[in-house]
């Protein structure tokens, strides 16, 4: 038998397949597992409590269903939805607001303020301290241009570059582990610009 987590996985992985939009190259079903993956590893490094894990798994889930209603400020649909469906999970009104703090701490610039809401930020844009992060903004900036067909690649690694000045990881698994190859990412596109 399922538990109600599975379950919960389940009905949201499938809600994305169905519903999102196929230009979403970034903001996809891959996007919302990897980022499960990254929180629930840092939250194992953070020696995280049984309770904070369950709380920061349903966060991820949910952190970015709002795109299948606006792509401009997503999160606050996202825990339109997450405060909808949650408590069918077993989850309380005190649980469920814990947990639209963390998604809400996912939208940029990033502003966690506790440890919970810290990992689910750094899980969010893990992948920037990581050999994937060529990929993985190829695939946004595909996504971008999408919505905006004029965006040029200098434009696009002009904003990036800007945006990984700005970035910081708040945890101190990222901040040790991530932190220098994301430093290495910045250091290639700034030379590139030149």
């Amino acid at each position: 038998m399922q538990s109600k987590e599975q379950q919960m996985k389940g009905f949201v992985i499938n809600l994305l397949e169905i519903n999102l939009p196929e230009f979403y190259y970034y903001h996809n079903v891959e996007h919302t597992l990897y980022v499960l993956d990254k929180a629930m590893e840092i939250a194992k490094q953070e020696k995280c409590s049984p309770e904070e894990i369950r709380l920061l798994y349903a966060a991820v889930l949910w952190h970015d269903t709002g795109y299948l209603k606006t792509y401009a400020g997503h999160e606050e649909e996202s825990c339109k939805l997450a405060r909808q469906y949650l408590p069918a999970y077993g989850y309380s009104t005190a649980d469920i607001n814990k947990i639209c703090g963390m998604i809400i701490a996912t939208k940029t610039p990033q502003s966690p303020q506790n440890k919970s809401e810290e990992i689910i930020a750094d899980a969010d844009l893990e992948y920037l301290g990581t050999e994937l992060v060529g990929k993985k903004t190829e695939d946004l900036f595909e996504e971008m241009l999408y919505l905006n067909p004029g965006l040029t690649k200098s434009q696009w690694n002009h904003a990036q570059v800007l945006f990984l000045q700005q970035h910081h990881y708040f945890t101190k698994y990222c901040k040790e582990r991530k932190e220098p190859v994301k430093q290495e990412y910045l250091n290639k596109l700034i030379r590139e610009l030149r």
